[in-house]
């Protein structure tokens, strides 16, 4: 019987294995560390730019902030310029509405026979104060009142009988109180409203 030694053979290929193990695992080791220098290269260059655009995203969020600064502002004097025209179209209303009460009292005087001493007008009462020639007269410039749009009531407080002795003359001094529609009652709010 012949004997064979597979013995070397059976080394050397134990040998080849390791050795093609060893490679495999050095080949992978380096494969992982190409892939993971890969990686960080390419997250670090994420980053980078990530940074950057936050850099310019905040730089334009400071434009952005101007910006708003100045819409604030804006906003603001719109505001007051509409307090402000509300105001002047008010003082309008308020200056044409004594104008437009005066040209109706005195429209409403008889010429010649009626002369006003006084007039004030407080919180929409007027009170008016004058002379008359008789008591008719009081009683047509009382009618003519009444037919004033910005007069709403006439109510005769007293009248006096007067003599002028210079000129043998008997006049009858009159006091009207009037409400004009000039003066309006603030509204209170109901207690139970405000807390709605």
């Amino acid at each position: 019987m012949i004997k064979i030694n597979l013995f070397p053979f059976r080394a050397a290929r134990k040998k080849e294995n390791v050795r093609r193990q060893l490679s495999i695992y050095f080949l992978t080791v380096l494969f992982l560390f190409s892939l993971m220098a890969y990686f960080l290269i390419d997250l670090n260059g994420t980053m980078a730019r990530l940074k950057k655009e936050k850099e310019d995203k905040t730089r334009e969020l400071a434009t952005y902030a101007d910006t708003n600064k100045k819409i604030e502002d804006i906003k603001r004097k719109l505001a007051e310029i509409r307090t402000k025209l509300e105001v002047i179209q008010q003082l309008e209303k308020n200056k044409t509405g004594p104008v437009h009460l005066l040209d109706e009292i005195a429209a409403a005087v008889p010429p010649e026979k009626l002369w006003l001493r006084s007039m004030e007008e407080k919180r929409g009462v007027l009170n008016i104060e004058g002379t008359a020639m008789d008591n008719d007269t009081v009683a047509l410039f009382m009618d003519n009142l009444k037919r004033a749009p910005h007069i709403n009531e006439v109510d005769l407080n007293s009248t006096k009988l007067k003599n002028l002795t210079d000129y043998k003359l008997n006049v009858t001094d009159f006091i009207l109180r009037c409400k004009t529609y000039s003066y309006k009652e603030e509204v209170q709010p109901a207690p139970g409203a405000a807390g709605k």
